[in-house]
This record gives structure tokens, C-alpha cells and sequence, in this order.
């Protein structure tokens, strides 16, 4: 009889959304055969094929931590919008988030409490539930924001923060970065690679010839195409999404504020 083995009873569920001892068990009856226990478990009338199903839908959770120095966001995929906005699948975003923020270093996806939370909305669902994205950012120094996207509950962003932010500009960046998407190339245009820059100048100078402009002007037709460039791939050169609010770019922004972003992070759903 061959070793039924962790990995063996982990592949199994992953294949039918069962238990860990109905599993092992199966496994066992099987000698360590998976294809055979999934046979076994059809036999049975158990549904084994959530699996093969695209889990492209899902929602993000998220926690914070009371001091606001950390927070966390975790993805959960499903197959379906219909469960996705369950309270279940919910349940499961936020507690895994909360164990994350905990327990930065772990793989929050292997952690028992949550494999078992995973497992019971996959057999009430019948779908294939699984954790996707995580992120976790703290920062002593300053504050870390944590903003969702509440409408669908489908984007989640993370800001780190240096200096004294207040609740409102943290959600404020929250705000622009999930309306705006900027590329996370790089916070500031010297962050953005020089072979990069260099690259894109040579194609925008080369456009500009080919549409008959002489030199001189290529150069300035081509200077405006990398601003554009520039504000694609660089936050803070990014005009703030609400000018009601402020007038001016996310860098004059954080200036007027006396603070610093350091990192940010956007996770959507089906934006991998």
C-alpha cells in the first residue's frame, strides 16, 4: 500500500472541493490512485469537475490594522458573479486578508483555517473557489492605506505613506489610483528604465517623421507624446482624478501634505 501523502489528499480536493478525510479516505480505498478516486467519488453522485471551470469572477477582502502602520488584500476567485457576491465568499476574502495581515510571511492559501473555509464554499457553491492575488504592505514610519472599490467590491489598492497622511488623503489615493490604473513602472520618471524612455522617444520622434513633419517639429510632437508616456507609467506624474478637490498632479498632491509615497499596489479581479 503506497503512502498517502499530503500533496496526494490536497490534489484530490483541489479536484473535487471535498474534504481532507473524505480524501484520504478515498485515497486509501484507491492505493494513492487520484484518477480512481475521483472515479470513486462520481460513482457516489459527487460533482468532481468544478475544477475545470474558469474562475475568473471573485471579489477582493481586505484588513487593516488598528494603528494603521499595515494592511492587506486578498483575492478570491469563483466562476461565477452569482456566488461571488455571496456573504460566503465574502467571509472567506476578509478572513483570509485578516490572517495575512497577521502572518505577512505566510502562504495564506495553505493556512487550515482557510482551506477548510474554501472547501465549504465550494461544496455549497459547486464552484471552483481558490485564493488568487496578496498583498500585504507595512510601514512603521507612516501609514498604510487600504481602499476597496465598494460598488463591486472587485479592485483593491494598497498605499504606503511616509510622513503624517491623513485618513482622507489615503483614501484619496485609493481613489485615483483605482479610477486612473497607472502601470506600475515606477513611482517617479527616474525610476522609469533609460532604455525604456530612450525607446519610446526613438518611436514617437520616427511617427512624427513618417507623417512628413520636418525634424524640429518631430521633437516637439514627440515631447508631448512622452508626456503621455510618462503619465501612463508614473503615478505621480499623474493629474489627480477629482479637481474639484485638487488641481494638479498625485506629486503635488502628496507635496502639499509633506508626505511620501513609497509603494502602491492594485489588485482587480480578472486583471492578473
Amino acid at each position: 500500500m503506497p503512502e498517502i501523502t499530503a500533496k496526494m489528499v490536497n490534489d484530490l480536493r483541489a479536484k473535487t472541493g471535498l474534504g481532507m478525510m473524505e480524501c484520504k479516505k478515498a485515497l486509501t480505498e484507491c492505493a494513492g490512485d487520484i484518477e480512481q478516486a475521483v472515479e470513486l467519488f462520481r460513482k457516489k453522485g459527487v460533482k468532481t469537475s468544478i475544477t475545470e471551470r474558469a474562475a475568473s469572477e471573485g471579489r477582493i477582502g481586505g484588513a487593516a490594522s488598528e494603528d494603521g502602520k499595515s494592511a492587506a488584500l486578498v483575492e478570491v476567485n469563483c466562476n461565477t458573479d452569482f456566488t461571488a457576491k455571496s456573504e460566503p465568499l465574502m467571509a472567506l476574502a476578509n478572513s483570509a486578508a485578516a490572517l495575512l495581515l497577521k502572518n505577512p510571511g505566510g502562504d495564506v492559501s495553505q493556512a487550515p483555517e482557510v482551506v477548510a473555509q474554501i472547501t465549504r464554499v465550494a461544496q455549497q457553491t459547486g464552484e471552483n473557489v481558490r485564493i488568487g492575488r496578496t498583498a500585504v504592505f507595512t510601514n512603521p514610519a507612516g501609514k498604510v492605506g487600504l481602499y476597496r472599490y465598494t460598488v463591486t467590491n472587485k479592485i483593491g489598492v494598497l498605499t504606503s505613506v511616509t510622513g503624517s497622511p491623513s485618513d482622507a488623503l489615503l483614501s484619496d489615493l485609493g481613489v485615483h489610483i483605482t479610477a486612473k490604473k497607472p502601470l506600475a513602472v515606477a513611482l517617479n520618471r527616474d525610476g522609469v528604465p533609460a532604455d525604456l524612455v530612450a525607446k519610446e522617444k526613438e518611436f514617437a520622434v520616427a511617427q512624427a517623421v513618417q507623417s512628413g513633419k520636418p525634424p524640429q517639429i518631430a521633437e516637439k510632437i514627440a515631447e508631448g507624446k512622452m508626456r503621455t508616456f510618462y503619465e501612463e507609467r508614473v503615478l505621480l506624474d499623474q493629474e489627480f482624478v477629482n479637481p474639484d478637490k485638487f488641481k494638479g498632479s498625485v506629486g503635488a498632491l502628496l507635496k502639499q501634505n509633506n508626505c511620501t509615497l513609497e509603494k502602491y499596489i492594485r489588485i482587480e479581479v480578472g486583471q492578473g
